[in-house]
């Protein structure tokens, strides 16, 4: 099956393997640049680049197969949205900088437990030794999170604008 069809535009199939690809580099990408800059990924970090893999796993499901694109599509979405979610309280917490809303302060949470659970397994994909709070790293006056708030939000908005013409096709 061609990746473009003859009307020279991108095929759904295409974007969604872009969107897969896209994905999956950009958690390559963050545990490069955090080993790079000896930046120390938080709790809410690590859940993110569960949710990058999850937005690529469903974009390459979706990409696999036809009968298959509305459940990867909505994998994708789901994750996106998730991400959008957890970057913008993360960012929220870079905010407000107080210690007694940080991820670590108190019992750990479900993301807090499933994240040590993986980084038991995984420590160098998934080992979390970071504050929720701390801005280790700006790039144009904004943090880690809110590059990836805005990354989620074009997901989202990718992931919608390839549903929606894949589901009308």
């Amino acid at each position: 099956m061609p990746l473009t069809p003859p009307s020279g535009h991108i095929s759904d199939r295409a974007a969604c393997l872009a969107l897969g690809l896209v994905a999956c580099a950009m958690v390559v990408a963050g545990v490069l640049l955090g080993e790079a800059l000896r930046l120390n990924p938080c709790p809410l970090c690590i859940f993110q680049r569960l949710l990058y893999l999850a937005i690529g796993a469903g974009a390459l499901l979706a990409a696999s197969a036809r009968p298959l694109r509305p459940w990867g599509l909505w994998i994708a979405l789901m994750a996106a949205l998730g991400g959008i979610a957890t970057a913008g309280y993360q960012s929220w917490l870079q905010w407000m900088a107080d210690p007694a809303l940080d991820c670590g302060f108190g019992p750990p949470n479900l993301i807090e437990q499933g994240v040590e659970w993986l980084g038991e397994r995984w420590p160098r994909l998934f080992l979390a030794t970071g504050f929720c709070s701390s801005k280790e790293w700006e790039f144009l006056g904004l943090s880690i999170a809110h590059w990836s708030l805005l990354s989620y939000a074009g997901y989202t908005a990718l992931i919608t604008w390839t549903a929606r013409r894949s589901l009308r096709g």
